[in-house]
């Protein structure tokens, strides 16, 4: 498989954003945001999809941090599709349960070419510290559209918000990490089931 690596710049009136992602990495990750509970969380996409993540972004963080929020969902949503490329020998689908205490969370994605977002986590609360959660329906809409996958998440349970939040990103991370490997066994495929797919 080819070297899958890639880096994507956005610029618009509110945000000014670049993402680095190299998809064969080893969980290394580097983020100027200005959004610390959103650097948190992508810091779980990187260790958990073992891939190198680096982000850049100078938003209107002074208005809210929406615009930069989605924007880097956006734009991470670019960078990954530009590094999968042409998709061939990657497994495609990928899911992953991931819990933390008393919360449990379900992501399953479809590097499908086709972009599609269920989103269904009910945060017991409306803010993690300064963090709106409504924002990450929006980091995930952006992502979903610009990567071109099928994406469902659900938090099957949870009381604390952050824990809802980092198993979201847990279990993404790892979804991401099944459906761009190029290894039957990452989803329990053995030999003799290989062609059901």
């Amino acid at each position: 498989m080819a070297e899958r690596k890639a880096t994507v710049s956005r610029n618009t009136l509110e945000t000014q954003i670049t993402v680095t992602v190299n998809l064969d990495g080893s969980g290394l990750a580097k983020f100027d945001t200005g959004v610390p509970f959103l650097d948190h969380m992508m810091d779980q996409i990187a260790r958990h999809g073992m891939m190198d993540l680096e982000v850049d972004a100078k938003g209107d963080n002074h208005i809210d941090d929406h615009h930069t929020v989605e924007d880097i969902g956006i734009t991470l949503g670019q960078a990954v599709a530009k590094a999968v490329g042409d998709k061939k020998g990657i497994l495609r689908y990928g899911h992953a349960y991931v819990p933390l205490d008393e919360a449990l969370s379900r992501v399953v994605v479809d590097f499908s070419g086709r972009p599609g977002l269920e989103f269904h986590v009910p945060f017991t609360r409306a803010a993690i510290g300064a963090f709106d959660v409504d924002l990450f329906h929006e980091f995930f809409q952006g992502f979903v559209n610009h990567a071109n996958v099928t994406l469902h998440v659900d938090n099957l349970r949870g009381v604390n918000s952050h824990h809802q939040a980092e198993t979201v990103f847990k279990a993404f991370g790892r979804a991401l990490r099944m459906a761009l490997s190029a290894d039957p066994a990452m989803a329990g495929i053995t030999p003799s089931t290989k062609g059901v797919l």
